[in-house]
């Protein structure tokens, strides 16, 4: 116990720290990098600080459904929708496509053996992790912002299912069948609440916001805890139940419970269980493969481009027709770290990826969240957005209009 105690300190310490440290420095990089280092560097490989046990290992977990919860939570209809939902679909299973022939060279080259989990790794959007800057601009309700909802949405929605279906040990004909079971009792447990609430119930959950019971709050994470044990008991990988909980919530919530909810949930996600899970991740890396042999990572990282930036900056065209302003939404939409770290430590775990391949996908997606997002950034600075120019992607402007009207 003292050693899982002294190895939780370390993480929620780097944990604490890394945001002061952006903050003071003004460092513009994602605190989900400097989260991996100081993982790596504190490690068992490095200075050996952190311990992974089965209580960390648990705590990480919950913090990986936590993140993809809040990434169901975070998604808005009108961004999957009309143009932008549209061009979303068929730009993700086009960057599949891509990334399935990129994983298919390179088993046949002999340097990696999990094709199918390569290529799911390879077409990811950070959709949480840009989502934040893309508030701070001012731009989330924008064209702009809205397009990249939708892509984003694709880029972790679209591997969640292909890694529940592809990456089970199911046949792929049992997996879809568990997935759509799977989906028939979730949704069921989101339409109960409505059915059997009374105004009762709902006067004591809405009370519970502002008293020690936190009533919701505790709804919440028993559906939350409670898809994560069903879509393991499917068979399918938890990050789906956590992914579909996330969207329930955000479906059939009042607007202002969700509001409520939201920053709750925020506070023990990000406060705690996810920046435990990134920094248990960097420290589970194999490190001494990347530094001996740079090369994967780099190679990996120009798949990604390719697999999400090119094909991207290619459908995009009629969109974002100014061409600056194209290349940052495609950077954008190539940024990719959460979902590779789930890739990753799905496929470690059911021993089909090897720890060089899975070190290299990381660092690859770290560098990509460390690139793309300054590449991006600059190439834009200075000029006027094009967001509010052409035709709204889902047409809510001309509802909005005839609403008022």
């Amino acid at each position: 116990m003292e050693t899982e105690l002294l190895s939780l300190v370390v993480i929620v310490a780097i944990a604490a720290f890394v945001p002061l440290l952006v903050g003071l420095l003004r460092l513009k990089i994602a605190e989900v990098v400097l989260l991996l280092g100081f993982g790596i560097l504190l490690g068992p490989e490095v200075a050996g600080w952190i311990e992974i046990d089965a209580a960390i290992g648990l705590l990480s977990e919950l913090g990986l459904g936590l993140l993809f919860f809040l990434a169901g939570l975070e998604l808005e209809q009108r961004a999957i929708r009309g143009q932008s939902g549209r061009l979303a679909a068929v730009g993700w299973l086009i960057s599949l496509a891509v990334a399935t022939a990129a994983a298919l060279i390179m088993t046949e080259a002999g340097r990696i053996e999990d094709t199918v989990g390569v290529a799911i790794a390879l077409t990811s959007t950070a959709l949480g992790t840009l989502l934040p800057m893309i508030r701070d601009r001012g731009e989330l309700n924008t064209r702009f912002g809205t397009f990249f909802m939708g892509a984003g949405a694709w880029g972790e929605f679209g591997p969640i299912i292909a890694i529940s279906v592809l990456l089970s040990t199911k046949s792929s004909f049992a997996a879809i069948l568990s997935l759509l079971a799977f989906g028939v009792v979730a949704a069921i447990l989101a339409l109960l609440p409505r059915r059997l609430a009374g105004d009762r119930v709902r006067a004591l959950l809405d009370r519970g916001h502002s008293t020690s019971s936190q009533t919701a709050l505790r709804f919440t994470m028993l559906l939350l805890v409670l898809l994560l044990a069903l879509a393991g008991s499917f068979g399918l990988d938890v990050v789906l139940g956590a992914f579909i909980a996330g969207v329930i919530v955000r479906r059939f919530s009042p607007p202002a419970e969700e509001s409520r909810l939201q920053v709750r949930i925020e506070a023990i996600g990000f406060g705690f269980l996810i920046p435990l899970f990134f920094v248990v991740s960097g420290a589970q890396l194999d490190i001494t493969s990347i530094v001996e042999d740079p090369l994967p990572m780099l190679r990996f990282f120009l798949y990604i481009l390719l697999a999400r930036g090119v094909t991207t900056w290619l459908l995009y065209r009629r969109a974002f027709p100014d061409v600056r302003e194209r290349t940052r939404y495609s950077l954008y939409v190539a940024t990719g770290l959460p979902v590779i770290v789930a890739v990753t430590t799905i496929e470690l775990g059911a021993g089909v990826m090897e720890t060089g391949t899975a070190a290299a996908l990381v660092g690859a997606g770290a560098l990509s969240v460390l690139v793309f997002p300054l590449v991006g950034n600059a190439l834009t600075a200075g000029r006027p957005s094009s967001d509010d120019a052409g035709p709204d992607p889902d047409g809510s402007d001309q509802d909005r209009a005839a609403n008022t009207a």
